[in-house]
């Protein structure tokens, strides 16, 4: 009765609650030296980006502004398993540069170009996979055009899908100018020079530049609003010219269009020279507005 006296109910509870936490320390403490520690590789990190020493320098924006992920350093494997590949077949070749060129060109025609331009940052295979020559072309002919088959590019396909789509960019401008009724854009937009020439949809024509822009001053000062819709737009591109056909609806029950625009590189920039609209038939002449 006397010890118990002595050491009250709250004395008791802490000391078992003490006793307790210097086991389980000593347990875990036995454990630690008894189980071998696991071997954690160091971690490795993609360094930044760096510019893509393959793609042409007339095109800095192509495949994502020329940026490539550096391949990392290899990181020395926990175990002495050898990668499935190399036990396959033992030259450590991955399964992907095991497919049949073919193949690999057929699954990378599924892609979009952004789909394909960020495959190509990811590592050194998947770069060279999605830099091949015939995926370029394939993904060319599905978001353009059939018609340059034989067409054999200077630079690779690569560069000159690059090349088309930035002359399409540039040709949905000047029908963007149109919509806006923009003299200045319109000004901009064409080369300063005698030589360029402009076709309206009554069949006037009009030489050089201020002459050109004086009709386009014209065209713009109508009440009509000039919206339209644009199709089957086809585009070829060479070194420093470039032209671009297409269809243009004014209504789409009436029929279209037939419209052509030229462009000339010239001090880093893609310029008009010519543009021709004539009218496909006979029943258009009625909603031709003369310039």
């Amino acid at each position: 009765m006397e010890i118990f006296s002595v050491f009250s109910e709250p004395f008791l509870v802490a000391l078992t609650v003490t006793a307790l936490c210097f086991l389980l320390a000593l347990f875990s403490l036995l454990r630690s030296f008894s189980l071998p520690k696991r071997f954690t590789p160091p971690r490795k990190h993609h360094c930044d980006c760096a510019s893509n020493s393959d793609s042409p320098a007339a095109v800095p924006y192509l495949n994502g502004g020329g940026a490539q992920m550096l391949d990392p350093a290899p990181v020395p494997a926990p175990t002495s398993a050898a990668p499935f590949g190399e036990r396959r077949t033992g030259s450590g070749s991955s399964m992907m540069e095991e497919l049949v060129p073919e193949i690999t060109t057929h699954a990378l025609s599924y892609l979009d170009y952004p789909s394909l331009c960020r495959l190509s940052m990811t590592n050194s295979l998947m770069r060279k996979a999605a830099n091949d020559d015939n995926a370029w072309k394939a993904l060319y002919h599905k978001d353009f055009t059939l018609e340059q088959d034989s067409v054999t590019p200077t630079n690779g396909w690569k560069a000159y899908y690059a090349a088309t789509r930035a002359i399409v960019n540039i040709n949905t401008e000047f029908f963007n100018i149109l919509r806006d009724k923009s003299v200045p854009a319109m000004s901009h937009f064409w080369l300063n020079a005698d030589y360029v020439k402009c076709i309206h949809a009554s069949g006037e024509l009009f030489s050089g530049y201020n002459a050109v822009m004086q009709s386009w001053q014209i065209v713009f000062n109508w009440e009509q609003g000039l919206n339209f819709q644009v199709r089957d737009v086809r585009a070829r591109v060479l070194t420093d010219m470039a032209w671009v056909t297409m269809k243009t609806y004014v209504d789409m029950d009436a029929g279209p269009f037939n419209v052509t625009n030229v462009f000339e590189f010239h001090n880093g920039r893609w310029y008009m020279v010519h543009h021709h609209s004539s009218v496909m038939n006979g029943e258009m002449e009625q909603q031709i507005v003369h310039g």
